[in-house]
């Protein structure tokens, strides 16, 4: 039986981020509902998001941040034997998206396969890599959160349609000596599935108040549990990326997590909710302004519709 030799530990080995060109900013979006830019930004600090035009969609952008992942990583595609898709708007559900982005890169029968925890999603997989790398199921990982929300939007709907966005973000997760991916702490609130779900199958929906007073009130516990499954102190902290959700909530959290040091993804500003694809495009966008050096400390947080919950700490390569 020809084995993986299981490995001591996992860790991030590099970084990728796609956004479609379009921007929309919110005095685009006040042409077609009644908001304003003052409107928008006081209730959930966005500026202007990107949205897919019709060439992209979730398997194109998901390949072109995982390429970019993977050519940064220094790995051929051969050396990548599973591919890990998070996303929750993928249109056509069979054949999964992980298999498609895997052909799309030239990676050739990995392990493929779709989660699904919505903006949970790409937290969820990174703990699924990190897990498979320490089993010896596989060694080279791709984890990536792509998303399409614009075609799941009422642009009717001013609760919705101006927060939600389009993007990718990836990561390629590798066997190590020593340990650079955190225990993941998870886990579900099912009995709250009615906060956000699809209204008539088609339209996102969302309780905007009751998923603010949820993820402001209860989530700094799972952000407490990872770092002590981690053994790290909120002040060794480089950053803290959490879903970006709303700014509002960020900064609520942010606050609570006694990390004052720790530098606050705002990458909702410019990027709008992506879902789960917002924690790897906020981490690659923070990599490649130099915000992270290697060796940074960061703590990652996923949340929504299920609702589900996911974090753990991140060392950076």
């Amino acid at each position: 039986m020809n084995l993986l030799p299981a490995a001591a530990g996992a860790r991030v080995l590099a970084l990728g981020e796609y956004q479609p060109a379009n921007v929309v900013t919110n005095d685009d979006l006040a042409k077609r509902v009644e908001t304003s830019d003052e409107w928008i930004q006081s209730r959930v600090g966005i500026k202007e998001r990107r949205i897919a035009g019709p060439d992209d969609s979730v398997v194109s952008m998901g390949a072109a941040a995982g390429g970019k992942a993977l050519a940064a990583s220094g790995l051929a595609p051969a050396d990548i034997d599973l591919v890990i898709v998070a996303t929750c708007t993928l249109v056509d559900q069979i054949p999964n998206a992980a298999a498609r982005v895997s052909a799309r890169l030239g990676i050739e029968a990995p392990g493929a396969f779709d989660v699904n925890a919505a903006c949970a999603g790409f937290c969820y997989g990174l703990g699924l890599a990190a897990d498979s790398v320490r089993a010896g199921s596989a060694r080279n990982v791709l984890v990536i959160g792509s998303e399409k929300l614009s075609d799941w939007l009422d642009w009717e709907d001013r609760s919705t349609c101006v927060i939600f966005a389009d993007g990718a973000g990836a990561a390629v997760v590798s066997a190590a000596e020593t340990p650079g991916i955190g225990p993941v702490v998870w886990g579900s609130s099912g009995d709250r599935a009615d906060k956000i779900y699809l209204r008539d199958d088609k339209y996102l929906h969302q309780e905007g108040q009751a998923v603010f007073r949820w993820a402001t009130t209860e989530l700094n516990a799972v952000a407490a549990e990872a770092l002590r499954r981690a053994g790290v102190e909120p002040e060794q902290l480089t950053a803290f990326v959490p879903h970006q959700a709303n700014l509002r909530i960020v900064e609520a959290i942010a606050r609570k997590l006694g990390a004052p040091q720790a530098i606050i993804a705002r990458d909702i500003v410019t990027a709008g909710n992506t879902s789960s694809a917002s924690v790897p495009l906020a981490l690659a966008r923070m990599s490649g302004r130099g915000e992270l050096p290697s060796g940074s400390l960061v703590l990652t947080m996923g949340f929504g519709a299920g609702l589900t919950y996911s974090a753990q700490v991140l060392e950076i390569p």
